[in-house]
């Protein structure tokens, strides 16, 4: 079975995809910050393997507000970790990865609201 580790800062939004995706069949982990999210990679046993992170692009900075910034940067710690799963992006404002040297380390940028469908789909594609 399939481990997929979810981060995002909204607990309600984070809730409701690990119920989707249990539903559909897979493991799920969650991640409310950034840094809980390098943790979860860093910490966990060699016979438990993430195959997939979800992740938001906008997570709060030092300043409490929303950055893609952090998003950014927990792009390039996730790959700098040496974690080769396929990474999506799920974001209401893709704009601000369109571009950067980081929209390379990702391997889908999902407009924010997604439909259920459309992230099965994209899941079960960069797991086959």
């Amino acid at each position: 079975m399939s481990r997929i580790l979810v981060a995002d800062d909204d607990a309600l939004q984070l809730d409701l995809r690990k119920q989707i995706l249990e539903i559909a069949g897979y493991q799920v982990e969650i991640a409310l910050t950034a840094r809980e999210t390098v943790r979860h990679l860093e910490n966990a046993p060699a016979d438990l393997v993430i195959h997939l992170v979800l992740m938001d692009l906008r997570f709060p900075n030092a300043l409490g507000e929303p950055d893609a910034q952090e998003g950014m940067a927990l792009i390039r710690g996730i790959r700098d970790l040496g974690c080769r799963a396929p990474v999506i992006v799920l974001s209401g404002w893709p704009e601000a990865l369109y571009g950067q040297p980081e929209e390379q380390l990702v391997s889908r940028i999902l407009l924010k609201p997604v439909r259920t469908r459309e992230l099965l789909n994209a899941i079960r594609d960069l797991l086959a």
